[in-house]
């Protein structure tokens, strides 16, 4: 079996799993259990490989609590970033977990202990909170303690018969892709509710490529609108060969998907000093503003949504907004999220944020926030992709990529909409790699590709009431039927003529008719 073969039967067994335990309870309710279980059981055994350090004569689930001395706990906080007792690893819960008459108590008590052993360290802020939406004592689950006891149980027991191979060897990778595999089907499944924290793997991977091109190392990576982190664990893929120096950055203002991101975080194996997970209103309330400016920057911010905008006077005057002489439309958030990522990109650096098409077009204070982008040539590229690429919406929309480091005064429009950038699912479209590459090198080319790509000047655009719709600039291709007419006024001739000849037969029936009549 190969290494494909055998991500693609665990996700086949871990989403049937989800499926088969749930009983009543409603996909887009239960994922906390699924998802929190599978974060459990990948943290107890990481932490007991680090424990052991290879040594096979050391199995940390079979000691005693009592022979932890605070030294050692004491240090493994301060690499870990938190600490597991031997009673508390998942394993050890596990295989008792189907006769434990107080498992939710249990698991409620575990998990408190887990969060509180950070407490007064460093890693205090990146783990408070990390189970808070794994409530072991919700109804959800069912209405008696037997009952939740019993779906806690299955969840558990069927998680932990997950095969994930040897943990120092592919098991990080596949306990990772296993928690964005379930992420991206819960998404899938909630419709709009799913896809406003979840960007899917194919578009974050062409994002975190646009925002990488060219830079052999980053300072950091920031996503403003962070949700389960998606945008950030595809750019350290992308990375894994170069260099990251001071982590991952991001803020979320839900509170499940900020859970969700930090989780993701850990099970992508980046320890709680590498990343800084903030929960937040990123307009209002940004944090960061000591750490910047980062050198990529990748968003899929939520489309218009609502914002107080020029209803509080103060923000005209934040370093963000101020520049742009304009704050985005009260009704339509999307340039304030824009304008935030510029104040927050470095001089060398690439911001690539997911847009909704009308921001590319429409008049008023959003006409002027891209005069403003455009006369100080901050943006690079606009490149619009395929319709139902994402979860809960067919929009076909478009990314809009800032620099602060242009070479010229001209701006790349790449029209990727078309079916040779994607292929048809049974509920998506989707971009393969194949199609990730070909937009990539139009992205990193200046060339006029027919139908598909323009490098447009500054005094054009200007010209065109800074006018950034990749249909202003790039034309479409005509697939209409080219008709011959020579070849057509031929086919009509030989049509009239027969045409006539049977009117001419209708008559002579007619008048055979009339002629026999009395």
């Amino acid at each position: 079996m190969t290494g494909q073969q055998q991500r693609a039967k665990l996700q086949q067994q871990i989403w049937k799993i989800a499926n088969d335990v749930r009983g009543s309870v409603d996909g887009w309710d239960f994922k906390q259990y699924v998802l929190g279980t599978l974060f459990y059981r990948f943290i107890s055994e990481n932490f007991a490989a680090y424990i052991e350090g290879g040594d096979d004569s050391i199995n940390y689930a079979a000691l005693d609590d009592e022979v932890i001395t605070d030294d050692i706990k004491d240090d493994a906080v301060k690499t870990k970033g938190y600490f597991i007792y031997p009673s508390q690893l998942f394993a050890v819960v596990a295989a008792s977990a189907n006769t434990n008459e107080s498992l939710n108590t249990d698991l409620a008590a575990i998990f408190a202990a887990i969060e509180s052993s950070a407490s007064g360290y460093p890693s205090e802020e990146d783990i408070k909170g990390l189970f808070a939406d794994f409530d072991t004592t919700s109804n959800r689950l069912g209405n008696t303690v037997k009952d939740k006891n019993t779906r806690l149980a299955a969840v558990l027991k069927g998680v932990a018969g997950l095969d994930f191979g040897n943990f120092e060897d592919n098991h990080i990778d596949l306990f990772g892709d296993a928690y964005e595999f379930l992420i991206g089907n819960y998404a899938a499944n909630a419709g709009k509710s799913g896809g406003e924290f979840f960007t899917p793997t194919h578009v974050s991977k062409l994002i975190a490529q646009i925002a990488m091109l060219g830079q052999d190392k980053v300072n950091k990576i920031y996503d403003p609108a962070c949700g389960s982190g998606s945008l950030l664990l595809q750019a350290k893929k992308h990375f894994d060969a170069h260099i990251i120096e001071d982590g991952f950055f991001g803020q979320e203002i839900n509170h499940t998907t900020y859970n969700l991101a930090r989780m993701n975080m850990f099970l992508h194996n980046i320890n709680y000093d590498k990343f800084n997970i903030q929960l937040g209103n990123t307009l209002l309330d940004p944090h960061f503003g000591d750490d910047k400016p980062f050198d990529a920057i990748v968003s899929n911010p939520p489309y218009s949504v609502k914002w107080i905008g020029a209803d509080d006077p103060t923000l005209i005057n934040d370093d963000r907004f101020a520049p742009a002489g304009v704050l985005a439309p009260k009704s339509k958030a999307d340039f304030a999220f824009v304008l935030h990522a510029l104040s927050y990109l470095s001089a060398k650096g690439r911001a690539a944020i997911v847009c909704f098409p009308g921001i590319f077009y429409r008049g008023g204070a959003e006409q002027k926030i891209r005069k403003y982008l455009v006369d100080n040539n901050y943006v690079e590229s606009v490149i619009s992709l395929a319709p139902n690429l994402f979860y809960g919406t067919t929009i076909a929309v478009n990314i809009l990529v800032l620099s602060k480091h242009k070479t010229d005064m001209t701006i790349r429009f790449i029209d990727a909409s078309g079916e040779d950038f994607f292929k048809k699912e049974t509920n998506n479209n989707v971009m393969t790699d194949a199609h990730i590459s070909q937009i990539m090198a139009l992205f990193d080319s200046q060339d006029k590709a027919e139908h598909v790509a323009e490098s447009v000047p500054f005094q054009t655009i200007a010209a065109n009431d800074y006018n950034l719709s990749v249909s202003a600039y790039v034309e479409p291709k005509d697939t209409r039927e080219v008709i011959d007419i020579t070849e057509l006024n031929a086919e009509i001739k030989i049509t009239v003529a027969k045409i006539d000849q049977l009117r001419a037969e209708i008559d002579a029936i007619v008048d055979q008719i009339e002629g026999a009549a009395p």
